[in-house]
């Protein structure tokens, strides 16, 4: 058959225009799956008391509304100024806000979700077409042929969508640790700025209590000038407001340092130290454990991490059993020979026949890697077991502490000072006997503030679902896009 020059021009055309046809698949019905997956759910189900996975695959859809939500990422080039401290003092509130837009690890974090998303998007796209040209007999006058060839590899077997599923779930399971770094860093901040507190309320306590043992020297040395007194009192009374200001400049010195570790948790490390406005507060009524591990178990974004990973785990080892169904390349060829003045219409279409090579090894490894996932759910379950069971420890004491303190020690303690002085004053008490009630106020009321602190911590532990860290080093993660160089590389 003849060609008018016209003709062909439009064959030619018509080539180059295949070209530009993008989202052709073709399909192929499932292989047999080389492990059964209904006892492999069965069998992680066991040992791990996770209900059994589906054997069809949940699919992602990279257009879909996230599915966190409440989880906003960090953009680590979008980093705001730190905004004035009032001189009221800074609250928690104030320095919490700045750490969840501050702190390092947060946004680490945020890129690495980021980044997954795009690799998403990537590990999906259709392979380019490959435009050409080809020449035969160009030796031989008169009778050579010129072609323009489009040569397209055709992904089978539902690749490149289940590609997109795996990296859904790597991505779900990103943005969840994006919000388990988010609380792990509102508890370390709140940790930290109770210890400060506590140091700045012994400081305000020692200044207090400094103005007692000041006027224990006046009266010491008065009696001392009235022959009332030998001077070891007047040094015992010295050495006891020694102790004091000892004791003050070692809680500035706690006060400052736990500042500092507060605002580098929080990622802005030059912040200026200020008092600290806020109170010492814990929880007045027993807590049911039990209850709150449920709670927990629930609401922890470290657990549902987990999760994903166990959903991208699973869709991986769907994505292997698949690898191996051979993808198929077309070759369209259109051009015209010399030798007959006739057009030329060609067309090729091959695939790799998977005889040496059927991806068996990477399906195991998928389903051990399924397996390990499964395990992890249970070694965080148990890990946050082990983690309440040290905080309902730390809690439940300090509450019983702070409760006897308020209702027993303090006010025997303050009305055995106030009678002590009145005694002394009226020489009915040795000052052995005054320096001990004192002491004996003085300490009572350190380790009041201390109890106060350590239920408060415990309470902030509890609060931030027991996750703490918050400048540990950011785990990547990222699987990229390795999927698409698989899909395109069946050998």
């Amino acid at each position: 058959m003849k060609y008018s020059q016209e003709t062909f021009r439009s064959l030619v055309w018509c080539a180059v225009g295949l070209a530009a046809v993008s989202g052709c698949r073709s399909t192929a019905p499932k292989p047999e799956v080389f492990h059964d997956d209904q006892a492999i759910a069965t069998d992680i189900a066991k040992a791990t008391e996770l209900p059994p996975v589906a054997s069809e695959i949940e699919h992602v859809s990279f257009d879909q509304p996230e599915s966190l939500q409440q989880v906003q990422l960090t953009s680590a080039s979008e980093i705001p100024a730190v905004p004035s401290v009032p001189q009221r003092g800074l609250t928690l509130q104030a320095i919490q806000d700045l750490a969840l837009a501050n702190n390092p690890a947060i946004m680490a974090l945020s890129a690495t979700a980021n980044a997954e998303q795009e690799y998403q998007f990537q590990v999906g796209r259709s392979a380019n077409p490959e435009v050409g040209y080809a020449a035969n007999q160009l030796a031989d006058q008169g009778t050579d042929q010129h072609l323009v060839y489009v040569q397209r590899e055709f992904v089978t077997g539902g690749k490149l969508q289940m590609n997109r599923d795996v990296l859904g779930h790597s991505v779900e399971a990103q943005r969840w640790e994006v919000e388990t770094q988010r609380y792990r860093v509102m508890t370390d901040v709140r940790l930290k700025f109770v210890q400060a507190l506590v140091a700045q309320r012994q400081m305000e306590m020692i200044d207090e209590f400094h103005g007692v043992v000041t006027k224990g020297v006046t009266l010491a040395e008065r009696r001392f000038d009235a022959q009332e007194a030998s001077q070891a009192e007047v040094l015992q009374a010295e050495i006891q407001m020694n102790e004091v200001e000892v004791m003050r400049q070692q809680a500035e010195y706690r006060w400052k340092a736990a500042w500092k570790e507060m605002a580098a948790a929080a990622g802005v490390p030059n912040l200026e130290v200020t008092p600290l406005s806020g109170t010492l507060e814990g929880g007045s009524t027993e807590l049911d454990w039990d209850t709150v591990y449920v709670a927990l178990s629930d609401k922890s974004p470290e657990l549902q991490a987990a999760f994903s990973r166990v959903r991208m785990a699973r869709s991986n080892l769907s994505r292997q059993e698949v690898q191996a169904i051979p993808n198929v390349t077309g070759n369209l060829q259109a051009g015209v020979d010399n030798a007959t003045g006739s057009g030329m219409l060609q067309l090729q279409l091959g695939a790799p026949i998977p005889v040496f090579n059927d991806n068996s090894g990477n399906v195991s490894a998928a389903y051990h890697e399924y397996s390990r996932a499964t395990h992890d759910v249970k070694r965080i379950e148990m890990s946050l077991q082990s983690r309440l069971a040290q905080v309902s420890q730390e809690f439940d004491s300090a509450r019983f502490a702070v409760d006897r303190y308020e209702h027993q020690i303090l006010p025997k303690a303050k009305q055995t000072l106030s009678l002590a002085e009145k005694a002394y004053g009226a020489g009915e008490f040795s000052f052995v006997q005054t320096l001990i009630a004192r002491r004996t106020y003085f300490d009572t009321n350190l380790n009041y503030l201390d109890s106060l602190g350590n239920l408060s911590q415990a309470q902030a532990k509890v609060d931030g679902l027991l996750l703490t860290g918050a400048l540990d080093m950011a785990g990547s993660g990222s699987l990229g896009d390795a999927l698409r160089g698989q899909t395109f590389s069946q050998q």
